[in-house]
């Protein structure tokens, strides 16, 4: 992966230096367009909400040859992730009669335009966040922060697990699954490449404020304003941990460990994980 010139000293603090004389409104079009595609499938309008996600991948992949400024064209193309997971999570068929591996089949293809636009941008490793430095300081907190998200979660909108029991193979297939797929796919789509770009665009702090809204946005599925709200939140510090810590690792594992509790520990074993 070749070195990115926003890592040259000076190159960030001059672009962004730039932000004001940038025009942000192909960005703030398209995630105005979003939100409110979001906002049909949360009021159960999902036919009108899929026209429109399909309408905004299109419409902004022809759009980003036309703009000549490279960081609004690359914060398109990475806010074209978010219709186009919620396109492939609507038309995915079930291969399985166990609904877990259901995140497999949904997650997994990802990879594959999240590697092309990382080639395309030219990502560093650095950007991306590809750093296990101090990450087993941070592992326990890790830990004590995603259970405590999946408590607050669960609170709010109790589900069901996505394993009948607690056998070593359904959790290692769990685990895998929540951590490897879910967790990492969302944690490059929203973090190493949204929330980069939408900072290159908007600045550190409303980056990751947008970033994280998208995050809360883009649970519109709990059926819950406060579901929202409180997913929204866990995106701001999700996304602080990383600008903090650029650490990839800490964030994915993070995320995975949250569902893990969520969708397998809490609901078989109960609040607290059985133990209050």
């Amino acid at each position: 992966m070749q070195p990115n010139e926003e890592n040259v000293p000076g190159k960030r603090e001059l672009e962004f230096s730039r932000l004001a004389t940038r025009s942000s409104r192909p960005v703030l079009f398209t995630i105005l367009l979003i939100v409110f595609a979001e906002l049909l499938m949360f009021l159960g309008i999902r036919g009108a909400a899929i026209l429109l996600h399909t309408f905004v991948l299109i419409v902004v992949s022809i759009s980003t040859v036309r703009i000549k400024d490279k960081y609004i064209a690359w914060a398109l193309q990475a806010l074209m992730l978010l219709p186009l997971l919620r396109l492939i999570n609507f038309s995915m068929p079930v291969f399985s009669e166990m609904v877990l591996y259901r995140y497999f089949y949904v997650y997994i293809p990802l990879f594959i335009p999240i590697f092309l636009i990382i080639r395309h941008q030219s990502f560093s490793l650095i950007q991306l966040g590809l750093s296990f430095k101090k990450f087993v300081f941070y592992l326990p907190l890790s830990l004590v922060i995603s259970l405590l998200i999946a408590e607050g979660e669960y609170f709010i909108a109790p589900v069901g697990p996505l394993v009948p029991n607690m056998s070593f193979y359904n959790m290692v297939d769990i685990a895998l699954i929540m951590i490897f797929c879910v967790g990492l796919v969302e944690e490059l789509v929203f973090r190493s490449i949204l929330q980069t770009r939408l900072e290159g665009v908007f600045g550190s702090t409303m980056g990751l404020i947008i970033t994280s809204l998208l995050f809360g946005v883009m649970s519109s599925g709990h059926g819950a304003v406060y579901g929202i709200l409180f997913a929204s939140v866990v995106g701001l510090m999700l996304g602080y941990m990383f600008s903090k810590t650029h650490s990839l690792p800490l964030v994915a594992l993070t995320h995975g460990l949250v569902n893990l509790f969520l969708f397998g520990l809490i609901p078989l074993l109960g609040p607290g994980l059985g133990i209050l």
